[in-house]
């Protein structure tokens, strides 16, 4: 652990002396030992002066946590002048790569005194460089895209590429072979899918549901058709994947319609194949895509007249894409696309025509799982910010922890958040000892219950959370942030990948079809 302190000027103060800035000229304070001059920023204060004058001369530690984030004192660190004579800080300051020493702030596989089986050396090394390289780089960003809606930087997705947190996020595969996964951190041909949950669940720590998916989901869940189905074009199928994993163009997953959502196999959009049958001629419509804003390849479910064909569609005459506006970030680039007459070379097909279903439908296991991943991570972020906020946070002249209301309900975001941890993990295991032809045919139902599953927790760890933080828990900036925005997004994940009712369907309908002649 390398969690310190607030580095502050050496200079000590008496407490008797604070006391005597509280004045109209001068204005100090005292939070956690730190002692603070605020004289030249009570105009600038975004609370107002008034709120500053009310605790000068005074300690005002717990006014200051009952209202602000910890790290609002590293962004005006500045303003600290010395700390108080023979006191030391007693509040941590995190680091980057820190892991939280919040109780259930982290799975028990990355608490000391638990033990797993699934996870060896190289799992808790990527998973400090990956919380590192979060910290650092996404986090930062990912505040800033979620608020402005702007798409994610070619800088970011440059320096995903060339320390392989691109490569990565694909999952397990030769295309991890012979890169440098963050300086070291694993080799790529020892990378399963438990390094690859790691990577999904460390990205998630911004708590910014939009750039999230912004941060190149489209990539995640649309290059993985052509690594996988694109095998008759090996030419086109090197190209795309130089392109993508270099940062030099983007791609999404195009099948969702107005008219068909889970419903895949309802899909309208056609593909024709001229009379010279070198090429197919597109029409139709796709909605709701995520990154279809900035994406240069559209991994599109098409009607090719006796089934669904997957094509490999390039940004160009006849593609059109437009902005769509939802309730999470327009950084997520969502978009509404057109294709018109768009002329398609035959050997953009991924997979056997007429047979893309399982094309799409192989796919949607790791996309769900992935999803999975993110939702249970953000869940228990959502719990620590909730424990946190328990201890700290004075009403009725009690901490919020101290009322039994509140204690019955972390008890069931905890539950919640360690039950769909250990059930995802068993899967992920299974996923381990599985070729990828055996997952389409064996984990479809798993995952599409464990989905299901951890996004109903999901909605009921929002609910309760809002309920403990109140006002706070609907505000998008300050104290409350990760809560509302999570409570604000957490209906993408039920309804993005599949909804839950499908998924639930899909599930049973998988049991049903290994059900042995038993009776009662």
């Amino acid at each position: 652990m390398s969690s310190s302190v607030l580095e502050v000027p050496s200079k000590t103060f008496t407490r008797a002396e604070v006391a005597k800035h509280n004045t109209e000229d001068s204005v100090w304070f005292v939070i956690d030992t730190v002692v603070y001059d605020v004289s030249e920023f009570l105009d600038a204060h975004p609370g107002g002066e008034a709120v500053l004058r009310q605790v000068a001369g005074t300690d005002a530690t717990a006014a200051f946590y009952n209202l602000h984030r910890h790290e609002v004192l590293q962004k005006y660190s500045d303003l600290a002048i010395g700390t108080i004579e023979g006191e030391k800080q007693s509040i941590i300051t995190p680091q980057a790569g820190d892991l939280s020493t919040v109780p259930y702030a982290e799975p028990l596989w990355l608490t000391p005194q638990f033990k797993s089986p699934y996870f060896k050396d190289s799992h808790h090394r990527l998973r400090k460089a990956m919380r590192i390289f979060t910290d650092k780089y996404i986090t930062p960003e990912a505040l800033e895209k979620e608020r402005s809606g702007e798409i994610v930087s070619q800088e970011l997705i440059d320096r995903m590429s060339k320390t392989g947190v691109l490569h990565m996020r694909m999952g397990p595969g030769k295309h991890l072979h012979g890169v440098n996964l963050l300086d070291g951190a694993v080799d790529g041909k020892e990378f399963d899918y438990f390094h690859d949950m790691i990577c999904a669940q460390e990205a998630v720590r911004a708590a910014c549901r939009g750039f999230q998916d912004g941060n190149m989901a489209g990539m995640v869940i649309g290059l993985t058709c052509v690594l996988n189905y694109g095998h008759k074009n090996p030419a086109l199928k090197a190209k795309v994947e130089e392109e993508c994993f270099s940062g030099k163009k983007k791609i999404c997953l195009a099948i969702t319609e107005a008219f068909a959502g889970s419903d895949v196999a309802g899909l309208r959009t056609t593909a024709k194949k001229t009379p010279d049958g070198k090429h197919y001629i597109v029409n139709g419509t796709k909605k709701w895509i995520t990154n279809g804003v900035f994406s240069d390849y559209f991994v599109t479910g098409v009607n090719t007249g006796k089934g669904l064909s997957v094509l490999l569609i390039p940004r160009g005459e006849g593609v059109e894409t437009k902005a769509i506006k939802t309730s999470y970030s327009p950084a997520a680039g969502t978009a509404y696309i057109t294709f018109d007459n768009v002329k398609v070379p035959v050997e953009n097909l991924l997979g056997e025509e007429n047979k893309g279903i399982y094309v799409i439908l192989s796919n949607f296991n790791h996309e769900r799982w992935t999803m999975a991943c993110a939702t249970i991570r953000y869940m228990r972020l959502v719990t620590e910010e909730c424990l946190k906020w328990a201890h700290q946070r004075i009403v009725f002249k009690k901490r919020l922890i101290d009322q039994p209301v509140i204690r019955q309900k972390l008890a069931k975001m905890i539950a919640l958040c360690e039950s769909h941890q250990s059930w995802l993990e068993t899967i992920t295991y299974q996923m381990c000892n599985m070729s990828y032809s055996q997952q389409a045919k064996h984990m479809g139902g798993p995952v599409a219950l464990l989905k299901m599953s951890c996004t109903r927790a999901a909605h009921e760890i929002a609910d309760e959370a809002v309920q403990i933080w109140g006002g706070r828990g609907l505000t998008q900036t300050g104290m409350g942030r990760v809560i509302e925005n999570f409570n604000r997004t957490y209906k993408f994940d039920s309804i993005l990948g599949g909804a839950e009712e499908v998924l639930g369907d899909l599930g049973v309908r998988q049991a049903m079809k290994f059900m042995p002649k038993a009776v009662l």
